[in-house]
């Protein structure tokens, strides 16, 4: 298997398959795991605060109905953007919830516990630097900004401030240990070429279904399509499905995309490995893990459950 050195790690909003996504404590734990990233999704508030949040709006994971009724926009949904930082840290964040009500993932921390508070991208940066320096351990930080052309369309420019954000606790080139994710590459283009980033970027790889950007993600996963993001980015963040299938007789399709990105200079980091989430015919984690460094070729995986890699490829991180 690949090494400490070779494989990176990165908490997918936090240690999310043990507490909250996105909160300080599932943060602090993700760091206590060993990780070699956390990763954050940022979205704003009406007064221009930088929260840590994975959706525009709030309803899946806080009790926001509840305190400000009749706040939500025609969809029914309450859109961070609509309150003040002031309003979201009274909320009470829990594990996420699908729309019915029921949690999205049964076995994890009970929902009912809503112990929570949303972070500023700031708090969440100050904790983890903090842990790094009493800990002795550089652990980094992968960013995306939500919905960038939205934000836009808000009048707001996410990019330029989680860029001044960054630079303002020493993130600022490649040398650093942060990173800037986006499925919109005109946001990756405006981060480096007119904002002039020199951080690491990341073309997040999503299916052309799910409108997370006017990207073109058919074509971003053809060599032609990657050869016109390769002196971009640094690197690609696919789907794992979009890697592998594994068909329900147990037969492994492993894509090319992988090979495709690495020819061209691109490391991988795919998303989202969940212990709780794994197809029954993989065998569990040892196997996934075992699956997506030795057969897929992966540089390294986002993952709810970072301990539970860490075991399999560094046992001594998680001793």
């Amino acid at each position: 298997m690949k090494t400490e050195r070779d494989f990176v790690v990165i908490a997918h909003r936090g240690a999310s398959g043990y507490l909250p996504e996105h909160t300080l404590e599932g943060v602090a734990m993700a760091h206590a795991m060993g990780v070699d990233y956390i990763e954050q999704d940022v979205a704003l508030t009406r007064d221009h605060a930088l929260i840590v949040l994975h959706d525009l709006y709030l309803d899946a994971v806080s009790d926001v109905a509840a305190r400000f009724p009749g706040r939500g926009r025609k969809d029914g949904r309450h859109y961070a953007i609509d309150f003040s930082l002031e309003e979201i840290k009274t909320l009470r964040v829990h594990e996420r919830l699908k729309p019915d009500g029921q949690p999205e993932f049964p076995g994890r921390f009970p929902y009912q516990e809503a112990l929570f508070r949303i972070p500023t991208l700031a708090e969440e940066i100050t904790l983890i630097q903090g842990l790094n320096r009493s800990s002795g351990r550089e652990v980094g930080i992968y960013i995306e900004p939500k919905s960038p052309a939205w934000h836009t369309a808000q009048d707001r420019d996410i990019v330029k401030q989680v860029i001044a954000e960054l630079d303002y606790f020493g993130y600022r080139d490649r040398e650093h240990k942060a990173v800037l994710q986006s499925f919109d590459t005109g946001c990756l283009e405006y981060a480096r070429y007119q904002l002039d980033t020199d951080l690491k970027l990341v073309q997040l790889i999503g299916e052309n279904s799910w409108q997370e950007s006017v990207s073109d993600f058919d074509f971003l996963r053809t060599a032609e399509g990657l050869k016109s993001i390769s002196s971009l980015v640094d690197g690609i963040g696919p789907w794992l499905l979009q890697l592998v299938d594994i068909s329900a007789k147990g037969t492994t399709d492993i894509s090319e995309l992988t090979g495709l990105a690495q020819h061209r200079g691109l490391f991988v980091h795919a998303y989202t490995l969940r212990s709780d989430q794994l197809p029954d015919e993989i065998g569990g984690m040892q196997s996934a893990v075992d699956l997506l460094i030795n057969r897929v070729g992966i540089d390294g995986v986002f993952t709810d459950h970072p301990d539970q890699v860490l075991s399999q490829i560094c046992p001594e991180r998680t001793s």
